[in-house]
């Protein structure tokens, strides 16, 4: 691949090599990095994506593909320069951005297993006296831990000039594996790549849903972690009965999903609970929002979730439980409810939903104005800025 990019200097241009999943990869990462892209280029900063050759081997990815069908509709460049099992990859990819000199490398660290490739390339790369690597992230200590998790974090943060933590959560964990680099907490955006609100009863109409339920939504791939086993139990609440409730649950399973629909058979729900076992391409996440009445994130652990930027973007009150940096965003009785995350506890917030019928669109409105773009390429760019000086 040609770097044009990368040969002509413009007053205040910065050059920037994003490294982390795009496009062919389909999923939340990849959707968060080519909207950060997009904000680099809208700032009239040189900005490319680094991504994988290969991503994750077999048994990391319980998926059905990882690869979206979806057109890239990208005016930045995407190489595929990256496999992630291979060090002389990474030494490689590492040497090719010493000689391009990016003023800095943007890494995005969601996963151990991705430490020892980002971590090689970063420091390589840096040895050439001017790039600066920031790790923009979402997980330091992952929900579902594996051996060596830590010995890879370590790493990686020998690697990194600063880092940027999108919760309160993931910035002390950072402050585990480096004590001396620069942190700052910047919340992750807001997903406002998925198309603008369309009228409820269309989308309502769009999903076959009954308009006159109550229609809850549990948005995401399912994992153990994000406790969609207590929403179950939640529905089957006694003080719940009475109340024309309907979960749509909308994501692939990234488990067994059978212990899930024993779950429903058990409670007698099947009227009750939709699972549609499978990745919501982009043009169809709106109807999915614009449809529901509330959004449940029932997680069991948590350091922060994309979901719930989708939810503001679309008006969407949130019920959340008490973990991790989830609470950072959903305020009680401003955005929705919070919870603890417990069967109990869900459905009596269900019930508090049901009864009061409060409209959260002011509060949804404010906190929306917390969370644009621009205040992360910033933040970036105060970090470079930090980090740059003797």
């Amino acid at each position: 691949m040609n770097y044009p990019y990368f040969c002509t200097i413009y007053k205040n241009e910065m050059k920037i090599v994003l490294v982390g999943p795009a496009y062919p990869y389909r999923g939340g990462l990849a959707t968060v990095d080519e909207r950060l892209a997009r904000e680099f280029e809208k700032e009239g900063d040189r900005i490319e994506i680094q991504t994988f050759t290969l991503q994750y081997p077999s048994f990391l990815f319980p998926g059905k593909t990882q690869y979206t069908q979806e057109e890239n509709k990208n005016t930045f460049p995407i190489e595929r320069s990256i496999n992630t099992v291979n060090p002389f990859n990474w030494i490689k990819v590492g040497l090719k951005l010493k000689r391009h000199k990016p003023d800095f490398i943007i890494t995005r660290c969601w996963l151990p297993f991705m430490s020892p490739c980002f971590g090689t390339i970063a420091l390589i790369a840096r040895k050439n006296g001017h790039t600066k690597h920031i790790a923009l992230t979402d997980n330091i200590i992952p929900h579902e831990k594996r051996m060596m998790d830590r010995v890879f974090t370590k790493y990686l943060a020998r690697s990194v000039d600063g880092w940027i933590a999108m919760s309160e959560n993931v910035h002390k964990d950072i402050r585990l594996f480096d004590r001396q680099s620069p942190a700052v907490v910047t919340p992750h955006p807001l997903y406002d790549n998925f198309g603008s609100m369309m009228d409820k009863a269309e989308a309502v109409k769009t999903l076959g849903l009954n308009p006159e339920n109550i229609n809850l939504l549990f948005f995401g791939l399912i994992r153990p972690y994000k406790g969609l086993d207590l929403l179950i139990e939640a529905m089957a609440d006694e003080r719940l009965k009475n109340y024309p409730l309907h979960l749509t649950v909308a994501g692939e399973f990234y488990e067994d999903s059978s212990k899930y629909e024993r779950l429903i058979s058990e409670y007698s729900l099947e009227n009750k609970i939709t699972l549609e076992n499978r990745f919501v391409p982009n043009e169809e996440v709106r109807h999915y929002f614009c449809a529901s009445d509330l959004l449940v994130l029932p997680y069991k652990s948590a350091t922060q979730s994309g979901v719930t930027q989708i939810a503001l973007h679309f008006s969407l009150p949130m019920l959340v439980t008490n973990v991790g940096g989830l609470t950072e965003v959903v305020e009680d009785g401003v955005c929705g409810y919070v919870c603890e995350p417990r069967a109990e506890d869900i459905a009596r917030s269900l019930e508090r939903f049901c009864k009061e019928k409060q409209d959260f669109s002011e509060g949804l409105a404010q906190a929306r104005k917390k969370y644009s773009w621009s205040t992360m390429t910033k933040a970036m760019k105060d970090m470079y800025n930090k980090i740059s000086t003797p």
